[in-house]
């Protein structure tokens, strides 16, 4: 088998969501009940076996802050990106609305080829919900684009999320590393698997 295929990817979404739980649960296989919001953004990679022809593919994932004071940032970040996961709370439909907002900027502003994902996060409180599962998946299919919904808590969909996202990548080419054009002079904080300070939601 040869070399990974590494595709950059970003996270959005607004603050307290679960961007940086869902990233560390899924390169880590860890959870923080309660964890320090993300400066600027985070830096981490990761590699998924994706079907149907078991193609190594790595992500090189930015999760960015989700405070309104980081906005001006995010073009930044998902500047030559290949995939996109925008995170919003399913007991809050002020985030799913955010989310929706974070959708069509990625549209009109992102990669003309970009894979969107949109993440239902904190499923495991599914007993507060205010973003029926109904809504949101029509709201994916009128645009296109993948939605799922997930819970960093319980590990449920984390992996199938990615892995997802892995499958709807052109395999064939390699994307530009993850870096770019991202200052990380600009409130960056880079990690990798093996170390590094535990993120926020």
């Amino acid at each position: 088998m040869g070399l990974p295929v590494s595709f950059k990817l970003v996270l959005l979404g607004e603050s307290a969501v679960g961007k940086s739980s869902l990233v560390l649960r899924f390169v880590r296989g860890e959870f923080y009940e309660y964890q320090e919001s993300t400066i600027g953004a985070a830096f981490l990679t990761q590699t998924v076996t994706v079907p149907p022809h078991d193609t190594e593919v790595k992500f090189e994932i930015w999760d960015t802050a989700g405070q309104e004071r980081y906005r001006s940032l995010a073009p930044m970040y998902y500047r030559g990106a290949a995939a996109a996961i925008v995170v919003y709370d399913i007991t809050n439909s002020d985030s799913f609305t955010r989310a929706k907002q974070w959708v069509k900027e990625l549209q009109q502003r992102g990669d003309a080829n970009i894979v969107i994902a949109l993440a239902g996060n904190k499923l495991d409180l599914a007993d507060n919900r205010q973003v029926s599962t109904a809504d949101a998946q029509a709201y994916a299919e009128d645009n296109g684009i993948i939605h799922v919904e997930s819970s960093a808590k319980t590990n449920h969909n984390v992996t199938e999320l990615f892995v997802n996202i892995g499958s709807k990548l052109p395999i064939s080419r390699e994307s530009t590393t993850a870096t770019g054009n991202v200052d990380l002079a600009a409130g960056a904080r880079k990690l990798d698997e093996t170390g590094g300070k535990k993120q926020c939601c």
